[in-house]
């Protein structure tokens, strides 16, 4: 039950995250934009949920994680409700940024399902509840395309709302709750608020790039302006009593190349093939790239392929129990690579495409389950939350990043406002540079077991 209970709560945040993706073709028609615009719809969630993993991922680990849950939970239903009733991408983007709370679901699922399981069955739970972002994702692209052939865009956003509210009833009325043992801890604010800013200045210097120019004033002050700040950050965490993230545990050498490993891959596959993807598909055949398939049938084509990397989702958690959670990753990286040059070679065949989406939906459920258990194999009960809470900062500023240059080259070669294949293949074979660079990282990893 609490395993089922804590897949459908995880369930909406991969909601939240996914099904803006499906709708990007759309925005940009929509409003007349480009997709360097319309990509902050989805860099504002991923930057609030960074910093929101990182403040509730400890807060639930302080004050009870049940409790942060009905808080996140009731917040995401606010910002879907917001962006359903905009009528514009500004309205949008504030509304996906206040939905990015629930990039913290994850952390405070994983951290409960250690809490009240036995240590046993908690790498095969952390695999499933994990794997249920993958099949989550695809049919968030489902649902909003089935949405946007046969209502709008705005009905995206009311079904994550009640979904999401549903998702709170569960948490209240079925998750066993435990009382919170209690704290001394202080909440690290400067910690809290200095990170998100930082991270989303760098990101708009390099998004602004190809307009302004690298050497224009504006870009170089954003750019460098966001890395001192976040290098103050840094310094601060260091220094504090209670730090938001204790960048300490990076001493750690499986925890340090584990973060390293989550940081190069979703710059890479892991942030920018669920963008990639449906742009592909969705994109008319009259452009220099693109198959012209409706989003409903998009969706479909997703959610199929994502069903292959679903049911193997137990699998990786069982070998993660059997040999550790290194081989899962070596295998997802590995699968993520060779999908990202599939993306080169059939980006213009439905087929093609097709095999490229099995790919990368099963090289997902080996990886994506593999990173949390990577954490919870180097930390002990008490700290998961907070561990796993980094892991999805890392994780997620990641994914911005990697979204936010994607669309930039995308942008930057477009030739009368439309994308052109050499952007394709340029962001295609960003992608398999950090995937190789991910696997050279996860083999310095030290295998291992969770402790208990």
């Amino acid at each position: 039950m609490i395993i089922g209970v804590l897949m459908l709560v995880e369930i909406i945040s991969a909601f939240e995250t996914s099904m803006v993706y499906a709708a990007i073709p759309t925005f940009i028609q929509e409003f007349d934009s480009d997709a360097a615009t319309v990509g902050w719809a989805v860099t504002a969630f991923l930057l609030v949920a960074a910093a929101s993993a990182a403040v509730c991922g400890r807060l639930g680990d302080m004050y009870g994680r049940e409790r942060v849950l009905v808080v996140l939970l009731g917040a995401a239903a606010l910002g879907s409700f917001i962006s359903a009733i905009g009528d514009g991408i500004g309205s949008i983007i504030v509304g996906r940024a206040i939905q990015g709370v629930a990039g913290a679901i994850l952390p405070l699922c994983i951290g409960l399902a250690r809490e009240h399981l036995p240590a046993a069955k908690v790498p095969v739970a952390v695999a499933v509840i994990s794997g249920s972002a993958v099949a989550a994702g695809s049919a968030s692209l489902l649902v909003a395309g089935v949405m946007l052939d046969h209502a709008s865009w705005h009905m995206i956003f009311i079904v994550a709302a009640v979904y999401a509210l549903l998702a709170l009833l569960l948490v209240l009325f079925v998750l066993p709750w435990r009382p919170p043992a209690g704290t001394t801890q202080r909440i690290d604010y400067v910690g809290t608020v200095a990170f998100a800013p930082a991270i989303a200045a760098v990101l708009l210097g390099i998004n602004k790039s190809g307009t302004w120019g690298w050497t224009d004033a504006r870009t170089l002050g954003l750019i460098v302006g966001g890395l001192v700040v976040l290098a103050l950050w840094v310094l601060w965490e260091l220094r504090v009593t209670d730090p938001i993230v204790n960048v300490r545990m990076f001493t750690d050498r499986k925890v340090a190349l584990t973060m390293l490993a989550t940081v190069s891959i979703a710059v890479g596959p892991l942030g920018v093939t669920t963008m990639i993807i449906p742009l592909i598909l969705q994109t008319p055949t009259t452009a220099p790239f693109g198959l012209g398939i409706s989003p409903t049938n998009a969706g479909w084509l997703s959610f199929i392929g994502s069903m292959f990397g679903f049911v193997c989702t137990p699998l990786s958690g069982r070998i993660s129990r059997a040999v550790g959670s290194r081989a899962s990753m070596l295998l997802g990286t590995a699968l993520f690579t060779i999908s990202s040059a599939m993306l080169i070679v059939f980006h213009d065949s439905v087929v093609g495409m097709m095999a490229m989406i099995i790919t990368v939906s099963v090289g997902t459920a080996f990886a994506f389950t593999a990173l949390p258990n990577l954490i919870v194999e180097a930390v002990p009960e008490s700290h998961t939350s907070e561990a796993t809470g980094t892991n999805s900062v890392v994780r997620t500023g990641g994914q911005g990043i990697g979204t936010s240059i994607a669309t930039m080259l995308l942008a930057s070669s477009a030739v009368g406002g439309v994308s052109s294949v050499t952007g394709l293949n340029t962001v295609a074979t960003m992608m398999v540079v950090m995937g190789l660079v991910t696997f050279g990282f996860t083999l310095l990893i030290r295998p291992g077991r969770v402790s208990v």
